[in-house]
């Protein structure tokens, strides 16, 4: 895998990281792990609040770091999880791929955005705020939406891994700003993993975000992909992948 557009785009991960067992899932945004050391079992915060169930299995390993904040419910966090068949490990961060591209962007190492320049994150539109706002040399503007993957099935990756309405929202938000035509706008599904030859809508999960990804292709919203290699010590951007 080669990196993006040759810059090297890597975000740490920050550490020490602490190798785990996965017990038990109590709710969206909590797990319940065997952490070395500790007497008992440990709640741990989960930063990604999909589904997760293809990786979250019993006795499946979990890397966990300490909480950054004192007086946190939970002093543990998940950063990362094995892939059941052994192949690697994936980011459970989904704030991680914002910062990634944010880095592409400034770098200006995203072949398939050549022309295109950061002007600024969090770009209010209709109900949302969209992740970034890009400018070409011509003062024309895009906004870009970021989404994150883990999912993969087959050797294809699926998004989303659980209903999302505001997933779907946003890009129907994006497709009417295309169908406007004084704006450009891009969604980039960014895939926390490398073992996926493909991204597509998981219409079986989400028939709503699948339609609403189908309307804003049509209504011209660039719809983009990039896979990553994820180690214990950094997630690197990696090449672009398909989105059927």
């Amino acid at each position: 895998m080669s990196e993006a557009g040759g810059f090297r785009i890597a975000v740490p991960l920050d550490g020490p990281l602490v190798e785990s067992r996965f017990v038990e899932r109590p709710n969206r945004f909590l797990l319940r792990c065997d952490v070395p050391g500790e007497a008992d079992v440990q709640e741990v915060h989960l930063p990604d609040p999909g589904r997760l169930r293809e990786l979250l299995l019993p006795g499946a390993r979990v890397w966990v770091r300490p909480a950054d904040a004192s007086g946190r419910r939970t002093r543990w966090t998940a950063v990362l999880v094995e892939d059941p068949e052994g192949r690697g490990v994936i980011s459970l961060r989904t704030t991680l791929p914002n910062a990634l591209i944010r880095r592409a962007l400034e770098a200006r190492g995203l072949d398939e955005l050549r022309g295109w320049t950061l002007e600024r994150a969090e770009w209010p539109l209709g109900r949302s705020r969209i992740d970034f706002l890009l400018r070409d040399e011509r003062g024309r503007g895009m906004a870009l939406e970021v989404k994150s993957v883990t999912l993969v099935e087959g050797g294809i990756a699926r998004f989303p891994d659980a209903v999302t309405a505001r997933g779907a929202r946003h890009v129907r938000e994006l497709a009417e700003l295309a169908e406007e035509g004084t704006m450009d706008a891009g969604i980039l599904f960014v895939l926390q993993r490398d073992d996926a030859r493909a991204i597509e809508a998981a219409r079986s999960i989400d028939p709503d975000f699948a339609d609403a990804l189908a309307l804003a292709r049509a209504a011209g919203v660039r719809v983009l992909g990039r896979r990553c290699r994820v180690t214990l010590d950094e997630v690197i951007l990696g090449d672009p992948v398909p989105v059927l």
